[in-house]
């Protein structure tokens, strides 16, 4: 049984939500969350025992808003500030939650080609 999704989330599952990985080790990045949390005023998580961070869905949305206009419209971090100082970043929201599921759809159908060519593989060996 999963958290609900108007739960906290920890900064280690917010960076899997956000598909944050090292493109070394493959290893989940939370420093890069940490990051925007110095640099981006608006993302403001909940700091309780022990210094661990939780995040609520606001804040998770504004992070997938922060990663879309760095990561894939490729803006500066001063560009990303203005716009969300601005009051028509709400527009952006809409924009980055389409782009965000279709990467998920991406993932999922390079999932089933390659499952489907280990397959197709696998009866060519079988013969």
């Amino acid at each position: 049984m999963g958290k609900l999704d108007s739960a906290y989330k920890t900064i280690g599952e917010v960076a899997k939500i956000l598909n944050l990985k090292s493109n070394n080790k493959g290893i989940l990045s939370t420093h890069v969350i940490r990051f925007w949390e110095t640099q981006f005023k608006q993302i403001k998580p909940k700091i309780l025992s022990s210094n661990r961070r939780y995040y609520d869905e606001k804040t998770i949305n504004l992070l997938k808003k922060v990663k879309f206009l760095l990561k894939e419209q490729g803006m500066t971090i001063n560009g990303v500030k203005k716009i969300l100082n601005n009051e028509d970043s709400l527009k952006l929201d809409e924009i980055a939650d389409k782009s965000i599921r279709a990467e998920n759809l991406k993932n999922k159908l390079l999932n089933i080609s390659n499952k489907l060519k280990e397959l197709k593989n696998g009866k060519k060996n079988a013969r």
